[in-house]
Formats: C-alpha cells, structure tokens, sequence
C-alpha cells in the first residue's frame, strides 16, 4: 500500500488574523468629522460647506482603501480630517469673514 499524499489546499485552515480596531476608530472619528463638517454651515459660505464636504469625502475614500493594507493609517487620517476642518474653518473665520 502507498502512503497518503497531501495535497495542497487540503488540510488544517490557517488560523484567520485578528481584525484591528484601528480602522473602526478611524471610521467613527470621520462620522464625527462629517457631524463638524455640517454642522459649520451657519458659519460658513455654501461654496466653503461644499469644498469641506467634498474635503471630508476625499477623505473617506482614503480611508476606504487603506482599511485592510493600512489599518492604523485610518485612524491617522481622520486626526488629519478633524484637523483639516479646524483650520479650514479658522482660516476662513479669521481672513475672509466667515461668521460674520
């Protein structure tokens, strides 16, 4: 009698990884950053609300993309976000009279 050959793909699964929490974190900080991001229309022109809105959908998409390759940079980038939007909104406040 022959002995048992083991084929490729046959036999114990690999254990699967552990998903990060990072991309969830990130994600539930860009759905906070969307909230901002509407929430600044009293103070800010309908052309400054569309460009932070298109802003934070960039944004999104990134994180989108680099949720499996690149967990923690989708934490990093809703920091970058929140960011993003404070100086914008500053900036806009503070040289063109946003609020006013």
């Amino acid at each position: 009698m022959s002995e048992p050959v083991q084929r490729p793909g046959f036999g114990a699964p690999a254990p699967r990884p552990k998903a990060s929490p990072w991309p969830f974190a990130g994600m539930a900080m860009l759905a906070a950053g969307l909230f901002l991001t509407l929430a600044s229309g009293p103070v800010t022109p309908w052309w400054g609300m569309v460009a932070l809105i298109l802003i934070w959908v960039a944004y999104l998409v990134r994180g989108l993309t680099w949720w499996t390759p690149h967990p923690t940079r989708v934490a990093w980038l809703a920091v970058a976000q929140l960011l993003t939007w404070f100086l914008v909104v500053n900036a806009g406040a503070a040289f063109l009279g946003w609020g006013d």
